[in-house]
């Protein structure tokens, strides 16, 4: 059995696959069936408890102490579906994965052999998952390790994924029927007056309502996003992935004047595996035939504008880069404690307009930060993550680690 990491893939050797998931909460489980597009073909290519079988691929409820299950009959998915994307979301309304860890399970369907197990890391706020998925490639089927999660439920990804999810409509309220007219009582006597009894101690006020979840991803179609500490936008504009050239501004100011800051920016390609494929930084300027290239070392932090900027077409990364992190250290050893107004931002290469923008709040005495991350989803689109965690290296080099379990 293979224990998968986010990203990574494997071969299915087998005709037909059954992925089970599994936690110590109840999980509804699910799968949808989606084109090259991206998107369901209708409502019948989501396949969920009510709704149990679809073209190839069927849902089975929790039994024997395991969890909700999907299994797709290979030879029998449509020419036109390209991959089933196995969900699970909290049956407990307003539950979130934090402190819950599922593991799906892939196994061969007639025998029980286990193929793969993925747990997906670092989970918080998520209330629904796309676990994982199983794809064909070139006539080969396979299976991914996702992980990728929603903070608005197994409707959000539906919805994501092209299914007509209706609200429930408030009910109309009705009109109060006039009062049936009652006939005079005859006059009573004015009763004796009655001293009302001492008011009752005030009820404690209640305590307001928690705040509304959130509305699920950030994406650019308000305009610019300003990140905070690991927050996460998707590069995703009108329905549309951004695939085009962007480059990533970085930028700082010596905290003391007079004193020159040489910080050197950086950004490190990563596989599936969290294992380095390429660095670009000041020593190499250019890496993956052109894709990535830096503008060259600013040896002093002054002067208004980014100090280093380094371009991404990323549209023409190859498919075994799935994971990008920027960098900043100091090769002569200087902490970032003296350093001002360090902020990495996104600009799109065409227009200059910029997209995604992060400033640095706080500084610690060490020599290298984490500034930000891209990951390329499953389904194709890119995600920022500001990051601004602090490591002790003086090289890129020392990056490659710490920025590998940052993925």
């Amino acid at each position: 059995m293979t224990a998968m990491t986010p990203g990574s893939n494997l071969p299915i050797s087998v005709p037909r696959v059954t992925v089970d998931v599994t936690a110590p909460v109840r999980l509804d489980v699910s799968g949808l069936l989606l084109t090259a597009n991206g998107k369901v073909r209708s409502d019948d290519d989501f396949v969920f408890y009510n709704q149990p079988n679809g073209p190839g691929v069927s849902h089975r409820a929790a039994a024997g102490g395991v969890g909700d299950s999907i299994t797709v009959d290979t030879a029998a998915v449509p020419a036109d579906i390209e991959k089933i994307v196995v969900t699970a979301s909290l049956d407990a309304p307003g539950a979130t994965f934090a402190g819950t860890e599922p593991t799906a399970t892939v196994r061969g369907a007639d025998d029980g052999s286990v193929i793969a197990s993925f747990t997906p890391p670092q989970l918080g706020a998520e209330t629904a998952l796309v676990v994982v998925e199983v794809y064909r490639r070139a006539g080969v089927w396979k299976v991914r390790a996702v992980g990728q999660g929603y903070a608005n439920g197994l409707s959000g990804i539906a919805t994501d994924f092209g299914v007509s999810v209706e609200e429930p409509a408030a009910p109309t309220p009705q009109p109060a029927a006039p009062p049936a007219p009652t006939p005079a009582a005859p006059q009573a006597p004015p009763a004796p007056p009655v001293h009302a009894p001492p008011p009752a101690p005030a009820m404690a006020a209640a305590a307001p309502p928690p705040p509304p979840a959130s509305g699920g991803k950030i994406n650019l179609d308000k305009g610019r996003v300003n990140l905070q500490k690991h927050q996460t936008v998707s590069l995703v504009k009108g329905g549309k992935p951004l695939l085009s050239s962007v480059k990533m501004g970085l930028g700082w100011e010596p905290a003391f004047r007079g004193k020159d800051i040489d910080l050197d920016a950086s950004v490190i390609a990563y596989g599936s595996n969290r294992k380095k494929i390429d660095a670009c930084f000041f020593g190499k300027l250019s890496i993956l035939n052109g894709v990535i290239q830096h503008s060259g070392d600013n040896l002093t932090g002054e002067g208004g504008g980014d100090d280093e900027v380094i371009t991404v077409h990323l549209g023409g990364l190859p498919p075994e880069v799935t994971g990008l992190v920027f960098t900043v250290n100091s090769f002569t050893g200087q902490k970032f404690t003296d350093v001002a107004k360090a902020y990495c931002r996104l600009i799109d290469a065409g227009s200059g307009e910029e997209l995604v923008r992060f400033d640095l709040t706080h500084a610690e005495s060490r020599t290298g930060v984490l500034m930000a991350k891209l990951i390329r989803q499953f389904s194709g689109e890119w995600e920022m993550t500001a990051l601004g965690d602090y490591v002790d290296s003086r090289t890129v080099r020392g990056m490659v680690k710490p920025g590998g379990a940052a993925l």
